[in-house]
């Protein structure tokens, strides 16, 4: 059995993007196209209801593209155990308020047993100074955190 990744809304971006000129964005925008290339059919693959929801936002063109991508992704289910496990993030977390989606990414992940959550968003999500805290709330709710990676440290795996 492959292990689960949960693909976050910052993966499809990255992938359905145009080339960025900065360097950074560049090498993460590479690292993500090299994990899905090369790397994706060693995992099962699911979004959320959140995901697409995101994906379908802002200039129609790229919602397009980045719906195209996710097709046929299975979707995970959104057990009431996913909305207390967010709300705990954030009442009790590191996580603010205005940060409640990315508080749904992870509670996903974690009530749907992912071993991967994988994205680009290091403010809320992917931040080292969070992952203790978020990893302490998941298994005092009775689930295992998901290990949150980026493409490129994936890609090492």
């Amino acid at each position: 059995m492959k292990p689960k990744v949960y693909i976050e809304t910052t993966i499809p971006s990255y992938l359905t993007a145009r080339p960025s000129r900065d360097l950074l964005m560049a090498g993460h925008q590479q690292a993500t196209h090299s994990w899905w290339n090369d790397k994706r059919g060693k995992f099962d693959l699911y979004i959320s209801q959140f995901v697409e929801d995101e994906c379908r936002a802002g200039d129609p063109e790229m919602a397009e593209r980045r719906i195209a991508l996710i097709k046929g992704i299975l979707m995970f289910e959104l057990f009431p155990d996913v909305y207390l496990l967010a709300a705990k993030l954030i009442a009790g977390g590191p996580l603010p308020k205005k940060a409640e989606t990315d508080a749904l990414h992870i509670a996903v992940a974690a009530a749907n047993r992912a071993e991967y959550l994988l994205t680009w968003n290091m403010k809320h999500i992917a931040n080292p100074a969070m992952q203790r805290s978020i990893g302490r709330i998941c298994l005092e709710s009775g689930f295992e955190p998901p290990v949150i990676s980026t493409p490129e440290l994936l890609l090492e795996a």
